[in-house]
Formats: C-alpha cells, sequence, structure tokens
C-alpha cells in the first residue's frame, strides 16, 4: 500500500465526494476513481459505496480512514520537524484567506513576500469558511474573528473597521430627501447579516449579494447602502460613508496556524513579514485614512 494512494483516499473520505477530492487535490476526476480502484483491488474490498446522500464509507473504509490519518499525522510530523530544520526557507506554503482582502490591499503584501523568499513556493487560496488546519485544508489562515479557536496558534495583526456606503450621487439625493433608504440584502457572512437585520429589521431588499465584491459592484451602482469593511469603501472613489464606523462592528484581523506549524521556517517568516507590512495598513483597516 502506498501513501500517495492514502492521500487520494483520504481526500475522498473528507469531502464526501470524487469530485470533491479532484477539486481538493487539483487533478482530474478521473485520476481520484482510478486511484480508488486500484486501492480497492490491492485490498480486495469495497471502501466507499455511492447512495442517494452521497458516498459514505464502508466498515473497513472507516477502518482504512482511521488508520491513514495515524499514517498521515506521522508523515507530516516528520516534514514540520524537518522544516524547522532546515536552514534554507523552501518549499510550499499555503495560505487562507478572505477573497476581498486577499485580491485588494493584501495581495502586494503576499506579492513582496514571494519576492523576497523565491524558494517558497506561496499558494493563495480564497475562502470566506474556516479550513481545517489540523487536516492540512492550509498551512496558515488570515481571517475576520473576534473569537479565534484556542486550538491554534494566533497573532491579531490589526483591527478592521466598517461603515455604512452608499454610491456618492445616491447619498446626496437621501440627504435632500429626493430618494428613499433602501438597503442591499447582503448574504456574504453572519457578521454583515446581522448588522444589514439591526439596520433593516423589515428586510424590504430588492437585490441579494452573497460576497462583498458584488456589494461593492452594487453600491457603485446606486443600489442603495451596506456595510462594507473600510478598507474597501475608503478606496471608491464613488462611494462615500452614509454612516460613520462603529466599535461595535470591529473584528480582528487574525493570522492563524496549527501548533505543529510553529517551529516551520517558511510559517515563522510568513508570520513576521505579514505583521511588519500589515502595521503600515492599520490606518486602512482601522478606518482612519483621510477621506476626500
Amino acid at each position: 500500500m502506498q501513501w500517495d494512494d492514502l492521500r487520494y483516499f483520504l481526500a475522498i473520505a473528507r469531502t464526501g465526494s470524487i469530485s470533491g477530492a479532484a477539486r481538493r487535490l487539483a487533478v482530474q476526476h478521473s485520476t481520484v476513481s482510478r486511484r480508488l480502484r486500484s486501492l480497492e483491488e490491492q485490498l480486495a474490498t469495497r471502501l466507499i459505496e455511492r447512495k442517494k446522500s452521497g458516498y459514505e464509507l464502508t466498515d473497513a473504509g472507516q477502518e482504512l480512514h482511521l488508520t491513514a490519518r495515524k499514517v498521515e499525522a506521522q508523515i507530516l510530523g516528520f516534514q514540520q520537524d524537518r522544516g524547522g530544520q532546515d536552514r534554507d526557507a523552501a518549499g510550499e506554503l499555503r495560505v487562507s484567506a478572505i477573497n476581498n482582502m486577499a485580491s485588494t490591499a493584501l495581495m502586494p503584501v503576499f506579492a513582496r513576500f514571494s519576492e523576497d523568499h523565491p524558494k517558497i513556493e506561496l499558494h493563495i487560496q480564497v475562502t470566506n469558511k474556516f479550513v481545517k488546519l489540523s487536516e492540512r485544508d492550509a498551512d496558515i489562515a488570515i481571517r475576520l474573528t473576534n473569537t479565534p479557536r484556542d486550538t491554534l496558534i494566533g497573532v491579531r495583526l490589526a483591527t478592521v473597521a466598517s461603515a455604512v456606503y452608499g454610491a456618492r450621487d445616491y447619498c446626496a439625493r437621501l440627504q435632500a430627501g429626493k430618494a428613499a433608504e433602501t438597503w442591499l440584502g447582503v448574504e456574504c457572512c453572519g457578521f454583515h447579516m446581522s448588522w444589514t437585520k439591526d439596520a433593516c429589521p423589515d428586510k424590504d431588499h430588492r437585490l441579494y449579494v452573497d460576497d462583498t465584491l458584488l456589494t461593492l459592484a452594487a453600491l457603485k451602482a446606486c443600489a442603495g447602502l451596506a456595510y462594507l469593511p473600510c478598507f474597501m469603501g475608503d478606496c471608491e472613489p464613488s462611494l462615500v460613508r452614509f454612516r460613520p464606523p462603529e466599535a461595535k462592528h470591529d473584528l480582528g484581523l487574525w493570522l492563524v496556524f496549527h501548533s505543529d506549524l510553529r517551529r516551520v521556517k517558511r510559517v515563522r517568516l510568513f508570520r513576521q513579514h505579514m505583521q511588519r507590512e500589515v502595521a503600515g495598513l492599520r490606518p486602512l483597516f482601522e478606518g482612519k485614512r483621510a477621506i476626500a
């Protein structure tokens, strides 16, 4: 039995499907399927059954899942120990970040890290969900939260403020009493959904969006009002603050990683780089940058 086959099996078990495993491993669907058949032939038993609810592990699959996780932990532990001993920082580093931040304020920061450390292969993965760092969904996660998980090692990089924004012309018409106050239905995260509900309890929304980049586009199109992080809203000339930031809407920008990676040099270098770089961006994140 080869570790590579077990790696494919673990991806199927964790995602619940062959297609999900293929996306996770960045390979073709047929490759995952072939690896699974090969493993089942080697063991002369079925590991996965397809049911109406999706793929489920057989009894043998459950047993192999436990064994494979132990093997993975041993291999990852060895890699992490060796990574901590390496004098030269090199290898793959996978960072999970929030899309709106990774594609705007943080991308130049990531680019400078790659330039400073050409031997480190930096992979930026965007998602608004918490990733399972213990199962190596990513090495590092950059998240907005005021309650980071105590099972992880973390550092608070900055405070991110939010305010209510609208298109400059639309807000001028609102203040002149020439337009009705309309709110976007924002479904990008629990924070914005809760804040929008408080601001517009009757839920009278004509347009719904599920991503802050979509919120930004809708605001620019004069579709209404919505909460935006100040690092986004203040950088868009066509938008203005309709309401100022409130401390109750402040969120912590955290960099977190699993304790097993604390000795890995490339993780330490990335953490130190982010702390230095984000320190210079704090006025932007905290909503204190001068507004035109």
